[in-house]
């Protein structure tokens, strides 16, 4: 038997610490009471288990598990759970913490979650990877359900793996629960728009900065790092909407044309061979080259911390619309906001995937299930409204602060 320890992060900065630094300043900003801060910048619950698993080739490897629950006050808890050899404790705190906001932000009635496995997915087989989802489903039980805590997909897993663990915990249940998890499969009670929410939330998002700073979409550039569900979504929905895709980029290669990749067929490429790479039509570009591109608006759809204080002075995107949680970090975000380029938080522009399971869970419980259009016009609805009130506080904010406070 072995154990799989988690290894040294990608992250250069401790994403817990982040998100409680936002909070603060957010705090500070807004006279929010310092002893409601102490509460809100503490999770309310993490557990951590083991989760041993029957490899194909006969070893049993013992990989390590989480699951965090920030805040519960504004209903049950809601996230994603990931697969990924970087994921830590702090992060998935990060990312329930962060939850937390997207929700009220939204004004959808959950509290803010998140899971995650330390592994690579990618070299796992489809029987490894649903032996693990089923042993760690069993393990954190007692942790989830539809009115105390909902899992959904996130970076490394999708449909399939939220079909096992909608599976595992009706069979413990002795009945079919709908609600225990969202982004299912829509054979077994997921939602239509669910797989393209958060991508579609992102394009409304950048509809709505768009319109606000006077351009148009039509000729607008635009580079997108991350090629999986979020970027690949939003690459071909910009493109449907008039803009230019000049860049983008997977995990292992990336694309470069000025005069605009085709995306659709970029898409078929990955589909059919699993890489961006060998694509023809554009030029090989690195990840970390893709940022520093000349666009006006750049889309890091992959993992957090990818522009940072080191590269945000190079960053020559006038928009910025954050597909990944955390992909900016403080000190990056000062830096771009003094060279006047406008950064859509994650909170906000990432929100479609959570508000659609919101949907999702809704449709569940009632057994009634909407149309495409519905959830997209539900949707719309709901992300524009959330961007125009924090373009209003924001207008409101930054005058406050400027000013002080008298006397």
């Amino acid at each position: 038997m072995t154990t799989v320890e988690a290894p040294a992060s990608h992250l250069r900065e401790n994403p817990y610490e982040i998100a409680k630094q936002q909070l603060r300043k957010v705090a500070q900003t807004f006279a929010i009471d310092d002893n409601l801060v102490n509460v809100l910048q503490e999770c309310k619950k993490a557990v951590v288990v083991s989760v041993p698993v029957s490899m194909d080739d006969g070893a049993t490897r013992v990989f390590e598990g989480y699951r965090v629950t920030h805040n519960i006050a504004r209903g049950p808890s809601k996230g994603g759970i990931r697969y990924h050899v970087d994921v830590t404790l702090d992060e998935v705190k990060a990312l329930a913490m962060w939850m937390t906001w997207k929700c009220a932000l939204s004004g959808i009635p959950f509290g803010g979650a998140k899971g995650g496995i330390v592994c690579s997915p990618k070299q796992m087989s489809e029987g490894e990877l649903q032996r693990m989802t089923r042993r760690f489903t069993s393990e954190i039980i007692n942790e989830i359900g539809p009115e105390r805590d909902i899992p959904a997909p996130d970076v490394g897993t999708d449909g399939r793996v939220m079909a096992w663990i909608f599976d595992t915990y009706s069979m413990n249940k002795g009945h079919s629960v709908l609600g225990v998890v969202t982004g299912k499969p829509l054979t077994i009670g997921g939602s239509l728009g669910r797989e393209e929410a958060t991508a579609r939330g992102a394009l409304y998002c950048v509809r709505e900065a768009v319109r606000k700073k006077q351009m148009s979409l039509a000729g607008t550039r635009v580079a997108v790092q991350g090629f999986g569900n979020v970027g690949s979504y939003l690459a071909r929905f910009l493109t449907e909407d008039g803009a230019t895709v000049v860049a983008v980029s997977d995990s292992t290669s990336g694309l470069h044309n000025s005069n605009g990749v085709d995306v659709a067929a970029a898409i078929a490429h990955k589909r059919e061979t699993g890489t961006l790479e060998g694509f023809r039509g554009a030029d090989a570009i690195s990840n970390d080259d893709l940022l520093l591109l000349e666009c006006d608006v750049l889309a890091p759809c992959a993992l957090e911390q990818v522009i940072t204080e080191d590269n945000a002075s190079q960053v020559k995107a006038k928009i910025i619309v954050e597909g990944a949680n955390g992909p900016v970090t403080p000190m990056a975000d000062d830096i771009l906001e003094d060279k006047g380029c406008l950064v859509l938080p994650d909170i906000l522009a990432n929100a479609g995937g959570v508000v659609v399971s919101y949907f999702e869970w809704v449709q569940g419980l009632q057994e009634y299930f909407w149309k495409e259009a519905e959830v997209n016009a539900k949707l719309n609805d709901i992300v524009t409204r959330a961007f125009n009130e924090t373009w209003a506080v924001q207008r409101v904010a930054e005058p406050t602060t400027t000013r002080g406070i008298y006397p």
